[in-house]
């Protein structure tokens, strides 16, 4: 990815400020060792600068005499690292410290007893400061294990220029995204109307909660599975028949983002559903579409409400740390007002914090971030349970037969609530 060179300046100054939040206030017993504590943070590969990160962790290390920090990166797939922290943390390993929990692990590892808890972090006013999603998202039994680091939700992405040439508003509900997709593809040929990730895999998962959501329907609702529902029927019916109608190509079963996001991206499509980084591949040079996009909230039916499913990452402190103060300090300072700025700045990460989209610095040099807070304060996130990863691969495999038309929507939604109550039985 390309860096950000506006507010270049304010990222030295962000980081120099960090210093004077983040002093170095020595808890008592940890830190007297005649060998310095070093802290080891654990995240996936940056795609960008790797200077801004490292600055931030140098800051803090000047903040905290005696500390250091130890980065080291792991594979970018989210199975890979979920796999690595799995089978060190069960076996007790104390050789990292923090590390970055994609947002639907949380449960599974506070209750498995691989984590700090962190609620001291998070007074009442801290969990204010942040969207209500990710707090959800860090929380299991009334306490947080984790802290927002940042975070994504799903958004329409639309073709202004051609809503703007056929005299349509950019969709407030589902009906009218169908109405617009297919008054234009009858005079735009090689446009496709909607594209979508409808991959059997998790970002499908994603998708169908959205309009499971914007219909008033629920996976569970107080620790209850209710998927077999008529609002679920409903919603799951109108994925099927986007693709029967021709207002989304049958191969979208085989997409994930990145081919979602090329189809829209050469201008082969008039709505696309994804996550907020592809705004700035839209929007870089030589685009086909630069200038020509919009961004909104995802539709909903009528009589219900938008819905976002959020995604995103948390930083947690390993139960097994042997500096656990230091890591609660790092943890505390990369998720800080500040810290999240140099990195919406740096890498385009989105905060979770509220304010942050109101910063005359980080607005200018990212416009987009004036869309998404709405987007943002309806942002949802999955199903927290500790057994998310095997319920997702009942709803992954349920959702793609429906969608591919394997299965009725009712059946496979009779199926995926017998399976999903003898996991969470």
């Amino acid at each position: 990815m390309t860096n950000h060179t506006p507010g270049r300046n304010c990222l030295i100054v962000a980081v120099l400020l960090l210093a004077a939040l983040f002093g170095a206030c020595k808890p008592s017993g940890e830190e007297s060792s005649s060998h310095p504590p070093v802290v080891v943070f654990k995240h996936s590969k940056l795609f960008g600068d790797p200077r801004p990160l490292a600055q931030l962790l140098a800051e803090f290390e000047r903040a905290n005499p005696g500390v250091r920090v130890r980065a080291e990166t792991l594979p970018a797939a989210s199975d890979a690292q979920h796999q690595y922290y799995a089978t060190n943390l069960a076996a007790g390993a104390a050789d990292f410290d923090v590390f970055a929990l994609d947002v639907i692990w949380v449960a599974e590892f506070a209750r498995a007893g691989w984590l700090r808890d962190l609620s001291h972090l998070l007074p009442a006013a801290e969990r204010e400061a942040f969207f209500r999603g990710p707090i959800e998202a860090v929380t299991w039994e009334g306490r947080a294990f984790a802290l927002p680091w940042f975070m994504d939700a799903g958004v329409l992405y639309y073709r202004k220029d051609l809503l703007d040439k056929n005299h349509l508003a950019p969709p407030r509900t589902w009906d009218e995204l169908l109405h617009a997709a297919r008054t234009v593809t009858r005079t735009e040929s090689g446009v496709h109307g909607f594209v979508w990730q409808g991959k059997q895999y998790e970002g499908l998962v994603c998708n169908a909660l959205e309009y499971l959501w914007s219909h008033g329907g629920e996976v569970l609702r107080n620790g209850q599975v209710v998927l077999d529902s008529a609002a679920n029927r409903a919603a799951l019916t109108f994925m099927r028949e986007l693709l029967t109608s021709g207002v989304t190509p049958e191969f979208v079963t085989t997409l994930t983002e990145e081919p979602a996001r090329e189809i829209f991206g050469r201008g082969a499509a008039l709505f696309l559903r994804n996550w907020p980084y592809a705004w700035r591949l839209f929007e870089q040079q030589g685009s086909a579409v630069r200038g020509k996009v919009g961004v909104s909230a995802l539709p909903h039916f009528i009589g219900g409400k938008s819905a976002a499913t959020l995604g995103g990452w948390q930083l947690g402190v390993n139960r097994h740390s042997r500096n656990p103060q230091a890591a609660e300090r790092l943890a505390q300072y990369l998720t800080s007002p500040a810290a999240q700025k140099v990195l919406a700045l740096a890498y385009g990460y989105n905060p979770p914090r509220r304010a942050l989209y109101e910063d005359p610095e980080l607005l200018a040099a990212q416009p987009f971030f004036a869309e998404l807070r709405a987007v943002y304060e309806r942002a949802r996130p999955r199903p927290v349970t500790p057994q998310y990863v095997r319920l997702s691969q009942v709803l992954q495999a349920e959702f793609s037969g429906a969608v591919a038309g394997l299965k009725s929507p009712s059946q496979a939604l009779i199926d995926a609530q017998r399976q999903a109550e003898a996991i969470l039985r």
